[in-house]
Order: structure tokens, then C-alpha cells, then sequence
């Protein structure tokens, strides 16, 4: 059975599932347009599944950001699968090439992609630089939360940056949540008291917390996340429940360094890649997965309030392949007519 008629059948009956589907069919298809057209023109010039093959595959991948170790496990899994099912014929390989970057994905990992919500107040702290669409994710978040039925409220907490409350703030009467924010230049961990007890005695259901993103200074960076992160656990135990950082898609290799200071700094549970739709090189979940261990909780693949999608490896492998794999079910249903 191939990779898209098991990601059909999975999804069987769902509509919500195969609307998301084809969110990251459409969301990818700038990553697509350019790595699928390299597949194809490799199967068109390989007729056989040899080493030069492989070769050329293996550049192709690290091209797409898919990232060195990544690329060299699947390389070694894809010559083994390759042999295991005699697969001879290059049209064969994107089906199997689908799977083994879903399970490289999924290997030996036991936390999930969903968020960790409390029973009372979920609060959520929201981390990165400057630029990579930290903002509008937490808009979007407020968004979803309250599409699924949940009261929303957002904290400003990045008093560093010029105008960065009003926007905030603009996104809050989008998407009418309340903001709670004090003048600019204020101390971060003063805006999060405020924010952790209004939500509290409003009984609000998510606090979603914006966090200054300079990463000049690594160490007034810490210090103000310690800072952050002791006022809210004081006041709510075993609280944030979530530290999400937004990372650019489209910056590539210079996000794994973004995710790795961050690392450093803070206990990061989880990445939302923004601009995935602006990039060429969509690869980069994988690089990130595979170097930081710290699972893609959503993605953003367009500017659409709903185009921030939570994270599901099989949508993604099957954004990346969709015509081939479409191709490939179509023959096997070709010949299953026969």
C-alpha cells in the first residue's frame, strides 16, 4: 500500500483531518515546486536504483535543509529498505523515501507533538529573536484556543522593543482576547504578575506570554527568562506549562543556531516554524528534530488566521512528495484494475 492511500485511509472520514492535509500540500508547495522538480529529473535520469542514484538523491536532501545526519540515516535506511523489497525501478523510491523520513521523525521518541494543557490555567511562554513572526504566532494561537471553545488572554512581555506592545495589542482586538501590558521599557516579570493574576481571578483558560527576543547579550537574556519563569511558577506550580520558540523557516541553518542559543538559556518544549509556505527549503523540520531533539508543535504555512497548523510528520512528508506520491497510487490503482 503506498505512503498517500495509508495517510488517506488514516484520515478516512475526518474532514477537518484532510482539510489540514491539503493546507500543507498548499503551504509547501514553494519547498515542492523546487525539490520535487530535482526528484523527478533524477528518476528521469536514473532508470535503476544504483550508487550514483543515491548519490545525487543525498544532494539533492542536503540541499533542501534537511540537514547532514538526517540525510546520512536516511541514506543508510533507503540503500537497506531499497534491497529489503528489491525495489529496482526509480518511480518506486519516493514511497519509500515518504516513510523512512516519517520514521527518522518519529525514532525512538516518546514525547508528542500536542501541548501540555492544565486543568486550570495553561500558561504558555512564548520565546525567539526578532523578526521570525513571534507576534502574529501568538495571534494565531490566541485564535485556535478560542476556535476550540477555550478563553484566551495575552501578557505583553517584550517592554524592550519599540511598538512591540501595540502590535500586540492589535492582535489582541483581532482576535478579541484582552492584553494585558504596562508602558514600554517596564520590567518583563512586573507585566506577568499582572497577567498571571488577572487571568486567575477571570478565570481564563490560556495565558499566552510574550518574552523580549535580543540575543546580543546572552545573559541578560537568561536572566530575564529566570527572572519570567520564577514569578509565574510562584504564583501558578509547575507553571509555564509550555516554552514554544518561533523560529524563521526561510533563514535555514541560521535558525538551528537561533534554537540552540535558545536552548541554552531556557527549557525550550517545543518549535513553531513560521514562513514554512516562504521557503524553498522546508527541510529544515527535519534538521531541527534531528540536531536539537525538541519536537515542531506547528508550523506556519500561510498567512491565514488557521494557516498555523499543528505539526503531524506523515501531512508533512506527503506536503513535501505530494505529486509523485499522488502519481504512485495512481498506477496502483492502474494496475489493481487490471
Amino acid at each position: 500500500m503506498s505512503f498517500f492511500k495509508k495517510l488517506k485511509d488514516k484520515f478516512s472520514g475526518n474532514n477537518e483531518a484532510v482539510e489540514s492535509t491539503e493546507k500543507y500540500k498548499e503551504g509547501l508547495t514553494k519547498t515542492r515546486t523546487g525539490f520535487t522538480s530535482k526528484i523527478n529529473d533524477l528518476v528521469a535520469r536514473y532508470r535503476k536504483v544504483d550508487e550514483d542514484f543515491f548519490e545525487d538523491l543525498e544532494e539533492i536532501l542536503l540541499q533542501a535543509d534537511v540537514g547532514f545526519e538526517t540525510v546520512m540515516e536516511l541514506m543508510d535506511q533507503l540503500r537497506f529498505e531499497v534491497q529489503r523489497q528489491n525495489v529496482r525501478d526509480t518511480s518506486n523510491v519516493q514511497s519509500v523515501i515518504s516513510e523512512k523520513l516519517v520514521e527518522i521523525y518519529q525514532a525512538g521518541e516518546e514525547e508528542t507533538n500536542e501541548l501540555n494543557f492544565s486543568d486550570d490555567l495553561t500558561v504558555i511562554l512564548m520565546v525567539g529573536v526578532n523578526g521570525v513572526g513571534k507576534t502574529t504566532t501568538i495571534g494565531k494561537l490566541a485564535h485556535r484556543f478560542k476556535q476550540e471553545g477555550k478563553t484566551v488572554m495575552l501578557a505583553a512581555g517584550d517592554t524592550f522593543r519599540a511598538g512591540a506592545i501595540e502590535q500586540l495589542d492589535v492582535w489582541g482586538q483581532r482576535v478579541g482576547v484582552d492584553v494585558i501590558k504596562q508602558s514600554e521599557g517596564s520590567d518583563p516579570a512586573a507585566v506577568m504578575y499582572d497577567a498571571v493574576r488577572s487571568a486567575k481571578s477571570r478565570g481564563v483558560d490560556v495565558l499566552i506570554c510574550d518574552t523580549a527576543g535580543r540575543l546580543q547579550n546572552k545573559v541578560n537574556l537568561m536572566n530575564e527568562l529566570q527572572k519570567v519563569h520564577r514569578v509565574i511558577s510562584r504564583e501558578i506550580p509547575g507553571a509555564p506549562h509550555e516554552v514554544l520558540l518561533a523560529l524563521d523557516a526561510t533563514t535555514g541553518q541560521n535558525a538551528l543556531i537561533q534554537a540552540q542559543t535558545f536552548k541554552e538559556v531556557t527549557e525550550v518544549t517545543g518549535i513553531v516554524l513560521t514562513k514554512l509556505d516562504g521557503t524553498a527549503k522546508g527541510g529544515i523540520v527535519l534538521a531541527i528534530r534531528s540536531k536539537l531533539k525538541i519536537p515542531v508543535k506547528f508550523v506556519g504555512l500561510g498567512e491565514q488566521l488557521d494557516d498555523l497548523q499543528p505539526f503531524d510528520p506523515q501531512k508533512y512528508v506527503y506536503g513535501l512528495f505530494a505529486e509523485g506520491l499522488d502519481k504512485e497510487e495512481q498506477l496502483e490503482n492502474e494496475e489493481a484494475d487490471k
